[in-house]
């Protein structure tokens, strides 16, 4: 009588759902291991010793006395002999200015130059090494029913497939 009720009771609900859903299994015909292709990048250093110019200015400043102070003697003695009267006061003063000019670029050059060394640093850039390997994904499980492939990735090989079907009326 328990087993009557149950039944009614479910063939009712099930006509009140519109559908209803059974599961059967579909023997497997075909059972396949399926590998990846995974490629692998080690990464490493590649290094070297390259030698770099090194400006050295420890305990020098940017402003050249010394080069600025002759430069603009010598073109204020060269202005002075430029013309007469008036205009060689004017030479004279514009030649100490062009002579600063001269002298500053001067001994900023050749300070430049002369306190110029190199040093040995090291270099790196990462590489990588590339391999490739097969990688065991599972087996693909084939089975048939009523005309339709089932297909099913597990990972150990499969007698049978569960299926579920659901029937809608």
């Amino acid at each position: 009588m328990k087993k009557t009720a149950i039944i009614l009771t479910t063939a009712i609900l099930a006509l009140q759902a519109n559908s209803f859903t059974i599961t059967d299994e579909v023997r497997v015909t075909s059972s396949t291991p399926k590998y990846k292709t995974i490629t692998k990048r080690v990464p490493y250093q590649e290094c070297w010793e390259e030698s770099v110019p090194v400006r050295r200015s420890r305990g020098y400043t940017d402003d050249y006395p010394i080069g600025t102070i002759i430069g603009g003697v010598a073109g204020g003695v060269i202005g002075h002999q430029v013309g007469g009267g008036r205009g060689k006061d004017l030479a004279t003063v514009g030649g100490a200015i062009i002579g600063s000019i001269v002298g500053y670029n001067m001994s900023k050059n050749q300070r430049r130059d002369s306190y110029r060394t190199y040093e040995t640093k090291q270099r790196c850039v990462t590489r990588y090494n590339e391999s490739e390997e097969e990688k065991f994904i599972g087996y693909k499980n084939i089975g048939h029913y009523k005309g339709k492939r089932i297909t099913k990735i597990s990972n150990r090989r499969l007698r049978y497939i569960p299926i579920t079907i659901r029937i809608n009326y």
